[in-house]
């Protein structure tokens, strides 16, 4: 599978820049959609941007996209005549209130997530004939939708005769694993962002507080648990629930902060990588690991390289981040450099996780980011020499923050 570009952000000269040098953008980052995220719960603007003859929308079958057959480098979209007859052609008309005072847990709704406007024509999907105008006050753009279409409770029919619908039509559903993605850059932030938020919708139809279930409202960005329930037929009130009438967490989506840190040795000649024990002969990336509560970024970067590898850090300087929607993790990518002498020694005793963990020089690293990079899933590159390192390859953040330390990122430019 070709390796798809990374994001390439806009250059600018701003004081920023000169001192810090370009932002970072990594893969799964570089969206070309403008969110409009204070219009979620504008249910009529939702509602005229889900009729305009431009809306597009992407379909999700059990997280996975669907994609061009031909070409599965490329999302595929369809319109609302497509997907009305499982949506239904007003699933916005109401507001959050009428669809809390309607809730029903007997019945089954789709997921429809606003994912954004294309305002600046960057997304090449446009559909030829269809005019691409739509205009709420002072925004414009063509609105963007995902739709949860896997097969489910009363929908399940619907949903699976769109999902022959589409196949039939020549489009493909793309695998949902992070070993096979290979979508383009803006793509795949499209689609990271829908993964996201359909995988936390379909992982909480229960109140984590009272444990009742939970109605998906602020098109798909937000949980409410209802206070009255009509699938008796009747409005029936409900058991009290601390999450009602005031500001709760665990009515949003969540995002796990997680370090990922390229180490450097003392002297600045080496690299620490590690390697677990599922993962391919040879192949070894960075150290990482979940930041915890009431923890610093850098913290947590020496904590974690300290735990699995033995090895004491000194200072840590973040380095870019990567959105990363397997489930919904935001890795946070630094690099740190190793005390002299007994801060370099490597213990795996702490913690089991890894198989192995050692220095490379960096000659050896260039090397294989050259020859030797590759996805979990798939094989060797051509021109890769048996025994030799493997890597990441450039979509992972793992492979930006190796990237970083052999091409000097990390040291002062001379005057």
């Amino acid at each position: 599978m070709p390796v798809p570009d990374l994001p390439v952000l806009a250059e600018e000269d701003s004081m920023l820049s000169k001192k810090f040098g370009r932002e970072i953008a990594n893969y799964f980052s570089g969206s070309p959609l403008n969110r409009l995220s204070f219009l979620r719960t504008d249910h009529a603007f939702l509602q005229s941007a889900f009729a305009h003859p431009s809306a597009s929308f992407l379909l999700m079958n059990d997280l996975a996209p669907l994609v061009q057959a031909n070409d599965t480098a490329q999302l595929a979209f369809v319109s609302n005549v497509d997907v009305i007859p499982l949506t239904g052609p007003e699933p916005f008309v109401k507001t959050e209130e009428e669809l809390i005072r309607d809730f029903n847990s007997s019945e089954t709704h789709p997921v429809i997530l606003f994912l954004g406007v294309d305002d600046k024509s960057r997304f090449p999907t446009h559909t030829p004939g269809i005019p691409q105008d739509y205009t709420y006050k002072t925004y414009h753009g063509t609105p963007y939708f995902a739709v949860d279409v896997t097969p489910r409770g009363s929908l399940a029919e619907a949903a699976q005769a769109l999902i022959d619908s589409v196949k039939e039509r020549g489009f493909a559903w793309h695998d949902s694993s992070p070993r096979h993605m290979g979508l383009h850059y803006g793509q795949a932030a499209t689609y990271g962002q829908a993964r996201a938020l359909l995988d936390w919708n379909a992982r909480n139809p229960f109140c984590a507080q009272c444990g009742q279930p939970t109605l998906s409202v602020n098109a798909g960005t937000k949980r409410t648990c209802p206070p009255t329930d009509l699938a008796s037929g009747e409005r029936v009130d409900r058991k009290p629930c601390a999450t009602r009438g005031t500001v709760s967490n665990l009515s949003f989506p969540r995002t796990d902060p997680t370090v990922i840190m390229a180490v450097v040795s003392a002297d600045g000649t080496k690299i620490l990588l590690g390697r677990q024990r599922r993962w391919p002969k040879y192949w070894y990336s960075t150290l990482a690991g979940f930041q915890e509560p009431g923890e610093s970024i850098e913290e947590a970067v020496r904590r974690e390289v300290w735990e699995e590898s033995g090895v004491h850090l000194g200072r840590v300087v973040i380095h870019s981040s990567q959105p990363w929607p397997f489930p919904a993790s935001l890795m946070i990518g630094a690099i740190g450099q190793a005390l002299p002498g007994d801060g370099e020694k490597v213990y795996l005793g702490n913690d089991a996780e890894l198989e192995d963990a050692k220095w490379f020089p960096l000659d050896e690293v260039k090397e294989a980011l050259l020859k030797g990079t590759s996805n979990l899933g798939e094989g060797a590159p051509k021109d890769y020499v048996e025994g030799s390192l493997r890597l990441p390859p450039q979509t992972a953040i793992a492979n930006r923050l190796i990237t970083a330390v052999v091409e000097g990122w990390w040291v002062l430019p001379k005057i």
